[in-house]
């Protein structure tokens, strides 16, 4: 049987950024992840101001800049190109004195991957329970190993096995639509600002990336596990999105077949607890959220610092756990919620309904857009210190 002090369970980018920040401090961190290769799920995603101020917070901004294009702009448009809101990303990023940047996910799974000692992440190994005693904890694994440790971070995404043994009722929801994802090179069409698309046919969401490329993703509405869209092909979903303004018909049809990538949209229900004694929920393991406010990574990042903030105090593993609790849940319960009603909105497919959204967004004062926006990101998520909220 194998003993290590933090057991991290997930090597995504929440278990990746725990492990190394641990070790900034003193902490010995092992990582077990169920795949047996780590190369990043996925095509791309946003690091907004807030996650930047939080690996500047843990010591890796410096390592994170280069691989990220910076965004000074983000627009929400019609399918006909017409703008619908502006966020104000300028403001929130002087409130922070940080930039918003797009990432592609491979290249920052193998940066983060480059500062952890190999003997520290074991690969192949997918948890199925946990038992918990007082001073310390067994993981058991699909391949008969356990592992006992004094502390456990639980990191392995919306899908977690040891959450559900924990909440039997956090299972994941199905969001009512289906995304594909795609990376495709930038040098024909020359994307200078990131934008998503409304229509009713479905979401466009698109931004450039580092290496001049771009990161693309389509939303449409389905029933969960939808054979007809498993195969959908390029040719399909250039059909489905052709009234889309450009460049979108040319987006998808400079993808290949082979480089699309699909998954149901799905996240988990607030839950009421993130810590259990030396268990901690961090990332998608304890708060999954739709991605219609990008903020899933951001928030993963925001557990770490608030996580290594915690326990540099002379504390003990129960109560640091038991403080972050405080200070994430009713953040993470507010981002989860507000995205969940965002999602629903913008994948409004009744014509009567979007003529009326697109018109209603076109007129409000941009002082009311940005509303959303500004409670999520105008506040220092390092001095949030509430009792769940209350």
């Amino acid at each position: 049987m194998d003993k290590v002090d933090f057991l991290i369970i997930g090597g995504g980018v929440a278990g990746l950024t725990a492990a190394i920040s641990l070790h900034k401090i003193g902490i010995d961190a092992t990582v077990y992840e169920r795949a047996t290769k780590l190369t990043g799920i996925g095509a791309g995603f946003g690091f907004a101001a807030n996650a930047m101020k939080a690996f500047e917070i843990l010591g890796m901004k410096d390592g994170i800049v280069p691989l990220g294009h910076y965004l000074d702009s983000y627009e929400i448009l019609d399918k006909h190109g017409t703008v619908l809101a502006s966020p104000n990303t300028q403001a929130i990023s002087s409130k922070y004195n940080e930039d918003n940047f797009a990432i592609h996910r491979g290249e920052l799974h193998q940066h983060l991957l480059a500062q952890i000692a190999p003997s520290k992440i074991h690969l192949g190994k997918s948890a199925v329970r946990l038992e918990q005693e007082k001073s310390l904890i067994r993981v058991y694994f699909s391949d008969d190993t356990v592992v006992e440790c004094t502390a456990l971070l639980i990191a392995d995404g919306v899908k977690s096995t040891l959450r559900q043994q924990l909440v039997p009722s956090s299972k994941p929801r199905y969001s009512g639509y289906t995304c594909w994802r795609g990376v495709i090179d930038n040098s024909k069409i020359n994307l200078k600002i990131g934008s998503e698309t409304w229509g009713k046919d479905g979401r466009f969401g698109m931004t450039p990336l580092v290496g001049n490329k771009i990161y693309w993703y389509a939303c449409i509405n389905s029933l969960p596990n939808n054979s007809t869209f498993a195969n959908f092909t390029v040719a399909d979903l250039s059909k489905h999105f052709a009234s889309y303004h450009h460049p979108i018909p040319q987006i998808i049809s400079e993808t290949k077949d082979e480089e699309l990538i699909w998954n149901d949209i799905i996240d988990i229900k607030p839950l009421k607890h993130l810590a259990y004694g030396r268990i901690l929920l961090i990332g998608d393991a304890g708060h999954a959220t739709t991605p219609n406010l990008g903020q899933g990574a951001c928030q993963a990042i925001e557990d770490v610092a608030v996580l290594i903030d915690e326990l540099k105090k002379e504390q003990s593993v129960e109560n640091a756990f038991s403080q972050f609790e405080n200070r994430r849940l009713a953040r993470t319960t507010y981002i989860t919620k507000t995205s969940w009603q965002i999602g629903k909105i913008s994948q409004w497919e009744n014509s009567f309904l979007v003529y009326a959204r697109n018109g209603f967004m076109k007129l409000l004062p941009e002082s009311v857009k940005q509303k959303t926006l500004q409670k999520l990101l105008e506040v220092n998520f390092m001095e949030i210190n509430t009792n769940h909220g209350k």
